[in-house]
């Protein structure tokens, strides 16, 4: 009995160590309850906000025309949707003073005001990215998948009292739990293809699947020779793991049709030296995730509010958020507008290459995808929360109306846009964050 009880926990330790698996579903697969192609959403963030005044356009309507920053992104001018108006209100101090960059970055999903703690107390809400894995997630390999070009930090204290989990996660699983991005592209690409080259990936992805198995044939065994020795209660409670490992074993057949995605793309030797290099590596990542279907939905932090990056490269020496107090002085503004020129071009970069990858229906990932773009600030230099810069790319298979700047008037929760595309996405909710409604005409 003790010999029987000993292997039968050291099986159940194997499995309940081990990982949940998500089925991968048929490539031609329900969009949002419509049919077709399934849909993508990305949640892309820059920090600091911008310069106003050149980044917002002339004009609204169809017959808009951009402005100085945002130039970049004229030849995708069809496939995307400017988005004036948005607030969100929980990202003011009110009573909490000072700390507006760790709540621009945690209200920017949200729509949650933070609990003011630099300690172990976080408190937030569920972001929108994760309210849609919880609703669509089971259909691939990775519910979602979240990415970061800075270093992961989920304590101590970062602004004005405010925890650095705030600060450097967009993904909220729950209240007080965060997502927390990887920015090693390596580490990326290793977790969603595997390690080695792609014929060892296929190689260790079926040692893998038989291995885990094998464990739950120990397990599932151990388990019914020792449940004649068993009292009643105790017998209730196997036939209650018993069922817990049938369900892994469910999870494993389906597994076991999933058909690892065969990519050109070699595996990263690490995080590039260069910025740029770095955001672009994430990005082709980020869409090569989307085109072999391991996810369809993501979150990227090309930086963290507060982010004091400096740009060499396009002639800026200053930290960007030093710049970003630039108090109306001309020279600082005018290196604000190339830092919002070059975020602006990396966007661009994103956008070429979902319009370039063509998806199971011949029509782009462009097509069938939604994208927002956007600060958690609008004047970093007063830290406004209000009129954000906000840019929704994609058609979302035909449900949403790109090619347009939409002005609205006055100050329209940015929550109320999530309730929108938390429906076209088909995980619909009531109400999100400080919503007051959809907001319908997208």
């Amino acid at each position: 009995m003790k010999t029987n009880r000993r292997n039968f926990l050291r099986g159940l330790g194997a499995a309940v160590a081990l990982p949940t698996f998500e089925s991968l579903a048929p490539a031609l697969e329900t969009n949002g309850g419509n049919g077709g192609p399934p849909l993508r959403s990305a949640y892309l963030y820059v920090p600091n906000g911008v310069i106003l005044d050149a980044w917002r356009p002339e004009g609204s309507g169809e017959n808009y025309e951009l402005n100085r920053t945002m130039k970049p992104l004229a030849g995708f001018k069809p496939h995307f949707q400017v988005i004036s108006g948005l607030e969100h209100e929980n990202g003011w101090a009110g009573k909490d003073g000072a700390g507006d960059h760790a709540r621009a970055n945690a209200t920017i999903l949200t729509g949650a005001r933070p609990r003011k703690t630099a300690g172990a107390d976080i408190h937030l809400g569920i972001s929108v990215d994760q309210v849609a894995a919880n609703a669509i997630g089971r259909n691939t390999r990775f519910a979602s998948l979240e990415l970061a070009t800075d270093a992961v930090r989920k304590s101590g204290g970062c602004d004005s009292g405010y925890s650095c989990a705030y600060q450097f996660n967009l993904s909220w699983r729950s209240e007080v739990t965060p997502m927390a991005p990887e920015n090693n592209p390596r580490l990326v690409f290793e977790r969603l293809f595997g390690v080695g080259n792609d014929s060892e990936r296929r190689t260790n992805h079926a040692k893998r699947i038989a291995q885990k198995r094998s464990i739950l044939d120990f397990v599932l065994e151990d388990a019914r020779s020792l449940r004649g020795q068993l009292g009643g209660n105790d017998r209730h409670k196997l036939d209650e793991y018993l069922t817990g490992v049938r369900e892994v074993e469910l999870r494993i057949e389906r597994n076991e049709d999933f058909r690892l995605p065969k990519v050109a793309m070699e595996a990263p030797e690490g995080i590039p030296r260069k910025y740029e290099d770095h955001v672009r590596l994430m990005i082709d990542l980020l869409v090569l995730a989307f085109q072999t279907d391991s996810t369809r939905i993501a979150t990227f932090s090309l930086a963290h509010d507060g982010s004091n990056l400096s740009f060499k490269d396009i002639g800026v020496s200053e930290g960007h958020h030093f710049l970003s107090h630039h108090q109306e002085e001309k020279e600082k503004m005018e290196k604000l507008r190339k830092i919002d020129e070059f975020y602006a071009r990396q966007f661009a970069y994103y956008l070429e290459k979902m319009d370039a990858a063509k998806d199971v229906d011949g029509r782009s990932l462009l097509h069938n995808s939604m994208t927002l773009y956007a600060s958690g600030l609008s004047d970093g230099n007063r830290h406004r929360h209000d009129d954000l810069p906000v840019i929704l790319a994609g058609h979302a298979g035909g449900a949403l109306k790109p090619g347009r700047h939409l002005k609205l008037s006055g100050k329209t929760p940015m929550s109320n846009l999530y309730v929108r595309l938390l429906d076209v996405m088909g995980a619909p909710v009531e109400r999100f964050g400080d919503s007051t409604g959809p907001l319908k005409d997208v």
